[in-house]
């Protein structure tokens, strides 16, 4: 492995390469590229993160609309499985922001599996983009390797590139424990769930997989479990006006979603 370096493309070139990194990660067909050089060429971003002269990952957003409010939307990362943990994912969001801001941009959005503990620890702790709100079934039913079997939960993204002031940190606290995983690796709803009064001083914890595709592997009927009861206690903090702003790993084999107003 060379230096990573991470940069803007434009190229016809650049886009039948990122065509052939999207088919390695993700298994399905790629996103056309006469689609992907329009975004670019009409306030898109894309980048590519290269090992030396071979291109190893990429980063696709187009510019979106809503409520009178312009913003970057960020659709897709795919890195090749052999640089999944060189960085490279913090380095390509980074960049992004720095090329979005000076474009203009003041805020980007996207989504993500939350039961995916990697990408919540660096959208939440990394990034300190906010989780704004959780949508059941979002696209539907995904036949890639990652989304295949189970419906696709997203939570929806907002990070302000603007802001520079960091967040609060927020220390774990058992008793706000909302859904716990046993000792067998099952999702478990604590009673606190049932009894919070959902206070606005209060932070509240949601734990999910440390590695959510491996109980997919193992247990898929344990990995709809995970799904079915993270999206109840998910959905009613959103609900209650909670955000989520930040991922807390342990060492017990779980991750702990932080969610405060």
């Amino acid at each position: 492995m060379t230096e990573l370096t991470v940069k803007p493309l434009s190229t016809m070139a650049e886009l039948h390469q990122v065509q052939k990194i999207e088919s390695a990660v993700w298994h399905m067909d790629p996103i056309p590229v006469h689609q992907t050089f329009t975004a670019l060429n009409n306030g898109g971003i894309l980048l590519g993160a290269y090992d030396g002269a071979l291109m190893v990952g990429y980063l696709y957003s187009f510019a979106g609309f809503k409520d009178g409010i312009s913003y970057l939307c960020s659709h897709m990362m795919g890195i090749l499985p052999a640089y999944q943990t060189s960085g490279l994912g913090v380095r390509l969001k980074l960049k992004q922001a720095e090329i979005a801001s000076r474009m203009g941009y003041r805020m980007i959005t996207w989504t993500f599996d939350p039961l995916e503990s990697q990408n919540a620890y660096l959208n939440l702790n990394k990034l300190e983009a906010v989780g704004s709100w959780y949508k059941a079934n979002y696209y539907g039913s995904m036949q890639d390797d990652l989304n295949q079997g189970l419906p696709s939960d997203r939570i929806h993204m907002t990070w302000d590139i603007i802001r520079s002031t960091s967040k609060p940190a927020v220390h774990f606290q058992e008793e706000y424990v909302l859904l716990d995983g046993d000792r067998y690796g099952a999702p478990v709803i604590k009673t606190a769930f049932y009894t919070a009064d959902f206070l606005i001083d209060n932070a509240y914890f949601v734990a999910i997989p440390r590695n959510f595709q491996k109980v997919k592997q193992t247990n898929f009927e344990l990995a709809k479990e995970w799904r079915m009861k993270t999206r109840n206690v998910f959905q009613q903090l959103f609900e209650r006006g909670f955000q989520a702003v930040d991922l807390l790993r342990s060492d017990e084999g779980y991750s702990y979603y932080v969610f405060t107003k």
